[in-house]
């Protein structure tokens, strides 16, 4: 990659964000309204725009989301210099420290040669800097639930409560798989109890995710490429139909799927 800047250079492209950022909080009307309450859903959102971008491996719209996170974090930094709380030089200290402090293997005397012990560190590092009573306190109640599972299973593993072997996980899976059949067998006509069927339901997702994890895929990276793969094939069957003058909500199900089968050629 070329024109990459010096420190120098860095250095005072932050210096003059924060400049700007004075300047705009003290002149512009929409700006010296915000408050760190009315800002956090559009952290939130930009957050997702971030996502996006790099789901879609796009490093100029990369470039500009981390930007728009990065004027996010000024502004609350300068919020918080004006509430007496912070600002951004104690918020990048405090980073700094709490870097060094989980990382004892760089800059303290632990030895961790390999990815896993740097994860299990720092797990037990953060449980006992945040005083939490269980391990899995540190998990935000708000996370999507998917990515909660994840980080359930990740910090459980922080403390060495995991599977050894991946083939041990697998069968948990299909217990989890045949528990749910018999719950809500596709097969049978019987009504099923909802409450219980939603219940193994939920075990089986958490033991896939589970496997995902173990075998090194990220299942929410994985959902979401599918996610983007069926709307890339229905967008397609879309306009497919539109060209041929026909209306999906008219089209019999054999019908579309000729122009589904061809969306996956594609």
């Amino acid at each position: 990659m070329s024109n990459l800047s010096t420190r120098a250079e860095q250095l005072a492209a932050f210096d003059r964000l924060l400049t700007i950022m004075d300047e705009l909080r003290a002149q512009c009307p929409w700006d010296k309204k915000q408050t760190t309450e009315s800002l956090r859903h559009l952290t939130i959102e930009e957050t997702f725009e971030l996502s996006d971008a790099i789901l879609e491996g796009n490093p100029e719209e990369i470039k500009k989301e981390l930007g728009d996170i990065l004027l996010h974090i000024v502004f609350y930094a300068k919020i918080g210099s004006e509430e007496g709380n912070f600002d951004m030089a104690t918020l990048t200290n405090s980073l700094c420290e709490k870097l060094i402090r989980r990382h004892p293997h760089i800059y303290g005397d632990t030895i961790a040669q390999d990815e896993e012990t740097v994860k299990q560190n720092w797990e037990k590092i953060k449980l006992k800097e945040k005083g939490n009573v269980s391990v899995l306190g540190g998990v935000p109640k708000s996370l999507p639930a998917l990515i909660k599972a994840m980080r359930i299973q990740e910090k459980a593993r922080g403390v060495g409560f995991d599977w050894e072997e991946k083939q041990q996980v697998w069968e948990k899976v299909e217990e989890e798989m045949q528990e749910f059949k018999a719950e809500f067998n596709a097969a049978e006509e019987k009504e099923i109890d909802r409450e219980k069927a939603t219940g193994e339901f939920g075990d089986l997702l958490f033991s896939l995710i589970n496997y995902a994890r173990f075998i090194d895929i990220n299942p929410e990276e994985a959902l979401e490429r599918t996610n983007l793969k069926f709307i890339k094939r229905f967008q397609y069957l879309e306009n497919a139909a539109k060209e041929a003058g026909k209306n999906l909500s008219e089209m019999t199900l054999a019908e579309m799927d000729v122009y589904w089968n061809e969306a996956k050629r594609h």
